[in-house]
């Protein structure tokens, strides 16, 4: 690193990354409501840029970034970013899944537990004046399977949420081995067992070729009938026409969403948008609006992840 490095933060960050940077030499511009085009128009300027979700990293931008030799993406997805085109660039790119995989596991085990006990429309019934114990009898966690497929930061990190509940714990990861050492309560598994096994499954991967829309219909219909869907890492990983149908049926009994197909809710298309309302409309599903991450301390978190991977290569 060069004194004077300039490092452009696209988004919002917490005040420690910058301050961090700054004390490392570099000159740091936060532009946190920059757009993608005003990016393009100044990405030659930097060393360095940190970016969330909407700034997309492909070839385009890169080609246009003469001086770029790194890439900092605050969180854990990777998808907008051409990784193969940056490598040939000798352009490094780090991401921060540490700084919030706990803040995810929480909130899908936060998820599960109200849908279990339609805290949601029990929290609207007393607030509009009705009192209704029976409608909203509830269901334990303890005793149940729980499947995740994704060991790991978040899929880990649900795992132990889960290791006080009484519950079997069942894990696939494809490319791990041995990946459940230290999780005496976890059992490695096959896709199959979890599918026919689990009273809830849990995903916890990224999106890339592989895993668009690989929770379809084909995928539900082959789990245990009455099964729990949770979705907080992509989503595109699920899709939601399909869940509609498993859920019309009674195949799926309740989901928990904290991510869409198209989370630009201005730009759904009418197919799209009968999809949703229908879903919305569904007590037996419980949303949030990408914010399984997206806590106070996770701000923090992934901003010191960043500034360490980021000091150990310069």
């Amino acid at each position: 690193m060069t004194q004077r490095s300039k490092v452009l933060i696209s988004d919002k960050a917490h005040p420690f990354l910058m301050e961090g940077l700054r004390a490392d030499g570099f000159e740091v511009v936060s532009l946190p409501d920059i757009s993608l085009q005003a990016v393009h128009e100044r990405i030659h300027e930097y060393t360095g840029i940190i970016i969330n979700s909407k700034i997309k990293t492909d070839k385009a931008l890169m080609d246009k970034a003469k001086k770029l030799q790194f890439i900092g993406r605050l969180g854990s997805g990777l998808e907008i970013i051409d990784l193969d085109y940056a490598a040939s660039k000798g352009i490094a790119v780090f991401n921060s899944p540490e700084g919030n995989c706990n803040a995810v596991a929480e909130h899908a085990l936060g998820m599960l537990l109200g849908l279990f006990n339609n805290l949601s429309r029990a929290n609207t019934q007393v607030k509009s004046f009705v009192w209704n114990r029976e409608q909203n009898r509830g269901v334990e966690l303890s005793g149940k399977t729980v499947g995740i497929v994704g060991f790991g930061h978040t899929g880990s990190s649900f795992a132990k949420k889960l290791a006080g509940f009484d519950v079997t714990v069942l894990a696939y990861d494809k490319y791990k081995k041995d990946y459940t050492a230290g999780f005496d309560f976890v059992k490695e598994s096959s896709p199959e067992e979890i599918q026919s096994l689990s009273d809830v499954i849990s995903f916890h991967l990224p999106l890339t070729d592989e895993t668009h829309f690989m929770v379809n219909q084909d995928y539900l219909m082959n789990c245990k009938d009455g099964v729990y869907i949770i979705n907080t890492c992509r989503g595109k990983v699920l899709k939601l026409e399909d869940l509609l149908f498993a859920l019309s049926i009674k195949k799926v009994a309740g989901a928990c969403l904290d991510v869409f197909e198209n989370e630009k809710f201005d730009t759904l298309q009418l197919d799209e948008k009968v999809v949703l309302t229908k879903l919305l409309q569904l007590d037996e599903v419980i949303v949030s609006p990408h914010i399984a991450g997206w806590t106070h301390e996770s701000l923090r978190k992934i901003a010191e992840t960043l500034l360490i991977k980021i000091r150990s290569s310069y």
